[in-house]
């Protein structure tokens, strides 16, 4: 037993892999059997997390189903991977999403086999990042995952996809260009590109010194790096003004593949900040956490005002991403500000540990309520073939199950009380009210916003007369409903019973302010 546990995530984050090259080799007309594959085989990494779920041990909430192989010692590099209670969450929700979008993808006729393959290939790069102790390791699956996102747009997205594709790569590459300078700087000088050993050496760099190996000045590299590493986070969350790729993207790719970029690819950017901006960078952390609050909360607030004044439908919930991802920022930015004080005073340790615990649930939340949306948006798309909110209208009289789950969605969206999107919101503008009171304050003017374009995308959707050529569409069918139902499960749960998943969160962000 002990031998399967100690290679539970390397099992995890291979699995896809081997499974995507499986499909690969079938025949090109074997397109019903690639998609039941495709469907199985992604169902093998959610019961393998959830194995993990249930042998966390929250005691310890440190790093923990660690694996260390031997990979590139001549330049300090080794394949080392583990998950805290971070990590796990973000494994859940991978590993959640990944089998819902692949069942929507059923309705794909062209290129199946190719279809299904990219989108393993990125189930593995995504959790391979989750997990990664090693910057190198990190970097490789970092840039593993543009590859397959980047074709599904470009061969299965819309009329606009060689735009959105090229946009999309382009935007992310450039990010990663100082990313990887920053991460040989750091692992040459250091002689490691362990995470976990550079939180020692790296932070603990006197200030004033020299870089070891280089005779840098150490505050020179630091900043340089800090500013890197900032900005392909930046752009991956995206946060305002690096997100002009993303309505683009979100607006080009198909139905699956917008599920899965609102909901995991967003999700790594954020990730990086906790995972290794701040905890590697914590005194430049501090001194700029009131800009990253700035930017949180033009985030908020834009991207809000942006999605109020869309007419496509699916490029409104793709600004809406922007917005709740400002969030996410906010409450990094309190965690930045906080983590690296001298001493980390008490009173404003617990504002830091709330503020984190709500960006990290938030990242959670906004995953399966950003998923839901735009497959709501994909299925009412395969019917009326537009996105046009003007050209709907009364729709919920043919379609009211469709229209009660739309609602169901909308309002997790929103934030309403009891479900599951008002729980991270709450908790980051509650940390972040004794640190960014200006800053939150303006938020609210995005928050309010909020409720505007959900009302509008609803209102001009189900309500109004119906228009005679929408009176024969058709009801969401069994498969539609096996993807959604999960989501919005998960929606209500979180939103009444936040425990069991930010029971697991707090338990590592409070080790991490402690440590």
């Amino acid at each position: 037993m002990d031998v399967i546990l100690n290679n539970l995530l390397i099992l995890t984050i291979f699995f896809p892999l081997a499974a995507s090259l499986l499909i690969f080799v079938l025949p090109d007309d074997a397109k019903d059997t690639a998609r039941r594959l495709a469907l199985l085989f992604s169902l093998v990494p959610l019961v393998l997390v959830l194995i993990m779920w249930f042998n966390y041990d929250r005691v310890d909430a440190g790093m923990q189903f660690e694996t260390m192989l031997p990979w590139f010692p001549a330049i300090g590099s080794s394949f080392h991977i583990g998950i805290d209670g971070i990590s796990l969450a973000m494994l859940l929700l991978t590993t959640l999403l990944t089998p819902l979008a692949i069942l929507a993808s059923f309705e794909i006729e062209e290129n199946v086999r190719t279809y299904m393959f990219l989108f393993l290939l990125m189930e593995t790069a995504m959790l391979g990042l989750f997990a990664s102790l090693d910057l190198i390791i990190f970097f490789i699956f970092w840039e593993f995952g543009l590859v397959p996102m980047y074709f599904l747009i470009k061969l299965w997205g819309g009329k606009d996809r060689e735009y959105a594709s090229f946009k999309f790569i382009i935007y992310t590459m450039a990010g990663s260009l100082g990313l990887l300078l920053a991460i040989q700087v750091m692992g040459i000088s250091m002689g490691t590109f362990d995470i976990v050993e550079l939180m020692t050496t790296w932070v603990n760099l006197p200030p004033g010194s020299v870089l070891p190996n280089t005779g840098i000045p150490v505050d020179l590299v630091k900043g340089v790096a800090f500013w890197a590493f900032v900005i392909a986070f930046a752009i991956k969350v995206p946060i305002w003004p690096f997100h002009t790729w993303l309505p683009d993207a979100h607006t080009q790719a198909p139905t699956a593949g917008s599920m899965i970029l609102a909901g995991v690819l967003l999700k790594l950017g954020a990730y990086g900040f906790i995972r290794l901006v701040i905890p590697l960078f914590p005194a430049q952390a501090h001194l700029t956490a009131g800009v990253l609050a700035v930017l949180g909360m033009l985030s908020i607030v834009l991207g809000a005002y942006a999605a109020f004044g869309q007419w496509d439908f699916k490029r409104l919930v793709a600004y809406s991403s922007i917005n709740h991802m400002g969030f996410v920022v906010l409450g990094i930015a309190v965690m930045a500000y906080a983590y690296g004080l001298p001493g980390r005073a008490a009173g404003l340790s617990y504002d830091a540990i709330i503020a984190t615990n709500g960006a990290v649930m938030q990242m959670f939340n906004h995953g399966l309520s950003a998923a839901g949306m735009f497959f709501l948006v994909g299925v009412i798309y395969s019917r009326t073939h537009t996105r046009d909110l003007k050209e709907y209208g009364g729709i919920w009289t043919v379609m009211p199950v469709y229209g009660m789950i739309l609602i169901f969605t909308s309002m997790a969206s929103l934030g309403l009380p009891g479900l599951n999107g008002f729980v991270g919101e709450f908790m980051v503008i509650r940390g972040a009210w004794s640190v960014f009171t200006v800053q939150l304050a303006l938020s609210m003017l995005g928050l309010l916003m909020t409720g505007a374009y959900i009302l509008k995308g609803i209102g001009a959707t189900l309500h109004g007369p119906l228009k005679p050529r929408w009176a024969g569409l058709p009801e969401m069918t069994v498969r539609e409903h096996l993807v959604i139902w999960p989501l919005m499960v998960l929606m209500l749960s979180l939103g009444i019973w936040p425990q069991w998943l930010l029971a697991v969160i707090n338990d590592t962000v409070t080790r991490l302010f402690s440590s």
